[in-house]
């Protein structure tokens, strides 16, 4: 073995044991490993449909919001408006929504969900509860309740 690859294999068996002890003393870095775990498992259960997370939470969006403006959308999901746009072009493309003029600001476009991205949506959602099931199971519904609410509690708190 080359000098050079024992040095790279050296360095990713201590990378697979850094300690980071000093990180787990701080709350948001549990929340970051867990949504790391989250987002990771979702993205795996969504691809099949064609969505990525940020193109399934704009789905369920304009679903759930019929006339929702771009840059309302693009506010609620913090993205940024340039980047809002390949996204709604994506799901535009594939049919899954429409862009519709604002009549009383012509620069606006109201969205709205296609009789496909409503379909597509609802099999998306049930594919995020399986997975929600799965990476949750061994908690209790209080437990759930409980965790939602200081999750709310946090965002209130940097709202402020």
């Amino acid at each position: 073995m080359s000098r050079n690859k024992a040095a790279v294999d050296e360095g990713t068996a201590a990378r697979s044991i850094v300690n980071d002890d000093g990180l787990r003393q701080f709350l948001g870095y549990h929340m970051k490993r867990a949504y790391s775990v989250l987002k990771s498992d979702l993205t795996k259960s969504l691809e099949p449909l064609g969505l990525r997370i940020t193109t399934y939470s704009s789905l369920i969006l304009i679903v759930d919001n019929p006339g929702i403006r771009q840059s309302e959308l693009a506010r609620n999901l913090d993205i940024e408006r340039p980047n809002m746009v390949v996204i709604l072009d994506e799901l535009e493309q594939r049919g899954w929504v429409n862009r519709e003029r604002v009549e009383s600001d012509r620069r606006s476009y109201a969205l709205f969900a296609t009789l496909s991205g409503r379909q597509v949506c609802e099999k998306a959602i049930t594919i995020d509860r399986a997975h929600e099931a799965r990476l949750f199971q061994g908690l209790k519904d209080a437990q759930i309740k409980t965790l939602i609410a200081v999750l709310n509690n946090v965002e209130r708190q940097v709202g402020e």
